[in-house]
């Protein structure tokens, strides 16, 4: 039986409450709700809804600004769909509401029909793995795969921002798939026509990356012999994806800024501005808010990218997925060599432990090599030997995200603590605190999984 998604209904307006848990309960919803940010915080803990609706106008003062750090202080923005609703729209308070992980701002009840619609929208993806395929598709679903509520959210941010012209900032650590991400969105707008141009600013020499980017007139300096096109005008009428932009110097991030603000750049070398049209899409593999710390980016640099932020999560936060992945890369290596290998189950818990710092191009890797040693079924010595490397276990402890399945828990409770005594059975019993058949019975349970 399938369980009902629940709809978390965060207001201090008794009427607004009312209106709204109709209008969640209509949809399908299972309603929750809270009265103010201390009884949100309760309910989150004892578990994660699919969708939060809250009251930008909840409380008074700091209550107020609670509201929106609830979401963002922990990333739940990042897994939990969040709706701002509020008797009174303002620019300044949609802008942060997008910054704290809100996906969308509705004026109640002038847009009470478009909420309803949103709502019904999101409970036939939930409920039916992903909604329209071939929307998904299109979004990049299938390039970046996974079901994941962490990915299930970015397909639902792509797919908003997508036909918008709005700049989108990506974070997310290496190999997380940001690059994917980018061109999904690019093909989502009415730009795909045109090119998506990358341009990573960690790879190019410090003395040329502004000639890169903005291009150079002949003569410009010494081994200037020709007019060279920059990364701006390469994408005309399309879009420009700046990776890794924290690499970039303080100084060419205030010529950038200027790009945004006049929509001109100037070659070096040149007398005369020239026009540009192109979408932006800007990402880093670090904090944001440590960068702007630290330096290595301008805050009104950051404010200009980030009209659009979208956090990338790491496969470490993507629960199964790394087995959906793991299967998926296994298939096309498969298809490549007309060759039908398959993953033994020791091999897929091996890969269910391991943290992935490498992300998504790690697994890939780990999977190409595995492929390669394997005879038929891929074991776990045909497996990098770093793998678990601790796995999920953080040296006497297991992660799990808030909300994880129990019974999931249980079973990688039981087979970490298995691998952490060597395979001995009865001290790995011993330390679960139960029987010896108990475990067997469990492991035996494991084993006919499929």
């Amino acid at each position: 039986m399938l369980m009902m998604p629940t709809a978390l209904i965060i207001d201090d307006n008794p009427e607004l409450l009312l209106d709204l848990s109709e209008l969640a309960h209509n949809a399908g919803y299972t309603v929750d709700t809270a009265r103010n940010v201390k009884s949100a915080r309760n309910r989150l803990l004892r578990g994660l809804p699919e969708i939060a609706l809250v009251n930008v106008h909840i409380g008074e003062g700091v209550e107020t600004d609670e509201a929106f750090r609830i979401f963002a202080r922990s990333d739940l923005g990042d897994v939990v769909e969040v709706y701002l609703v509020s008797l009174e729209k303002s620019f300044n308070t949609a802008l942060r509401g997008m910054q704290v992980g809100a996906s969308d701002y509705f004026k109640w009840p002038e847009e009470s029909g478009r909420l309803a619609k949103s709502l019904a929208e999101l409970y036939r993806e939930i409920t039916e793995g992903g909604g329209d395929k071939a929307a998904v598709h299109s979004s990049g679903r299938g390039l970046l795969q996974g079901e994941s509520p962490a990915i299930n959210r970015v397909y639902r941010m792509m797919q908003k921002v997508g036909p918008t012209e709005a700049t989108v900032f990506l974070a997310g650590e290496s190999g997380t798939g940001k690059e994917l991400i980018a061109r999904s969105i690019h093909e989502l707008s009415s730009r795909n026509k045109a090119s998506l141009v990358a341009m990573n600013c960690g790879a190019i020499a410090a003395d040329l990356i502004e000639s890169e980017m903005f291009g150079h007139r002949k003569g410009a300096f010494t081994g200037a012999h020709a007019n060279h096109t920059g990364f701006f005008e390469r994408a005309r009428g399309g879009t420009l994806f700046l990776d890794e932009i924290t690499e970039m110097s303080q100084e060419l991030q205030v010529k950038l800024l200027r790009v945004l603000e006049t929509r001109t750049v100037r070659p070096v070398g040149g007398e005369k501005d020239v026009n540009i049209d192109v979408r932006i899409i800007a990402s880093t593999n670090r904090d944001p808010r440590e960068a702007l710390e630290e330096g290595l980016l301008r805050e009104d640099l950051y404010y200009r990218l980030a009209e659009f932020p979208i956090r990338v999560p790491p496969l470490r936060e993507r629960g199964e997925d790394v087995v959906l992945l793991a299967q998926w890369f296994l298939r096309e290596s498969n298809e490549r060599e007309a060759m039908n290998k398959t993953f033994s189950d020791e091999a897929l818990d091996l890969l269910r432990l391991h943290d992935w710092p490498g992300n998504v191009r790690e697994l890939k890797n780990a999977v190409s090599r595995a492929f390669i040693l394997a005879d038929q079924d891929i074991l776990p010595d045909d497996l990098p030997g770093n793998i678990p490397a601790g796995g999920a276990m953080t040296g006497d402890y297991l992660r799990f995200p808030v909300g994880y399945d129990l019974k999931e828990l249980e079973r990688r409770m039981i087979l970490a603590t298995l691998e952490h005594y060597g395979g001995d059975k009865p001290r790995a019993a011993e330390a679960l605190g139960i029987s010896l058949k108990t475990l067997y019975n469990r492991l035996k349970r494991y084993q006919s999984r499929k």
